[in-house]
């Protein structure tokens, strides 16, 4: 069973949340500032946090960067759709992926899910393969899920690590954004413009300068690709 830690100050979204996931078989935490949201987390096993942006105490991108200094759990967020600054700020902080609110029971759900699926495949021994891509200065090993630039190891998220793998098995190949969508996330282009921030955060761990990128760069007008 996972573990699921929603957190919101509005206790109706939280309950609300808390119903639909015990109804698929999830156990939920719930907490409704950033600060009750870290203690839960030091002292359960959680595997997603669905956390709000605007909340007392502790906001929830202040909450996503102390616990991605930790972990790498699947961060969701959780954003009103006028705040397009903070769900942008959120992903570019740590978390892999937002819902607006009002948002749908059963986007939620699926969005849930394959975070999970994701997050799952990423960390277990049973379906890694042994496999090494070496471009120039990066060193990626996807059998113990390492990557390594200029010999020095860097912390990727789950999903920037799956972006990585799939440039990077297929070098000076141009993806568009909803195509790289759609190989990672496994499903339709639903957020295309999450790969835009995901890939900004890959370069400012791979790349020496991010704004002239010599490996992950943008084709305009189509798309991405990794420079061999």
């Amino acid at each position: 069973m996972y573990n699921i830690l929603v957190v919101d100050d509005e206790k109706e979204i939280t309950d609300a949340i808390e119903i639909y996931l015990k109804n698929q078989g999830y156990s939920v935490y719930k907490a409704y500032d950033g600060e009750e949201a870290l203690r839960i987390f030091e002292k359960e096993e959680i595997h997603l946090i669905l956390i709000d942006v605007m909340m007392p105490k502790l906001d929830g991108t202040s909450a996503t960067i102390k616990i991605r200094e930790k972990s790498t759990v699947p961060i969701i967020i959780l954003s009103a759709k006028s705040e397009d600054v903070d769900k942008v700020w959120g992903l570019n902080v740590g978390a892999d992926d937002y819902i607006t609110k009002p948002f749908n029971p059963m986007e939620l759900l699926a969005r849930v899910n394959s975070n999970l699926r994701r997050y799952t495949s990423y960390s277990n021994p049973k379906e890694m393969k042994e496999n090494i891509i070496k471009i120039g200065g990066i060193e990626l090993r996807d059998d113990s899920k390492d990557v390594l630039v200029d010999g020095e190891s860097i912390k990727l998220t789950p999903i920037e690590y799956k972006i990585l793998y799939l440039m990077m098995s297929n070098p000076n190949r141009v993806f568009s954004i909803e195509e790289i969508y759609e190989k990672v996330w496994k499903e339709p282009a639903y957020n295309p413009d999450t790969v835009t921030v995901h890939i900004r955060r890959i370069r400012e761990k791979i790349e020496i300068n991010p704004k002239e990128p010599k490996y992950l760069k943008v084709v305009w007008g189509i798309g991405y690709k990794f420079e061999q």
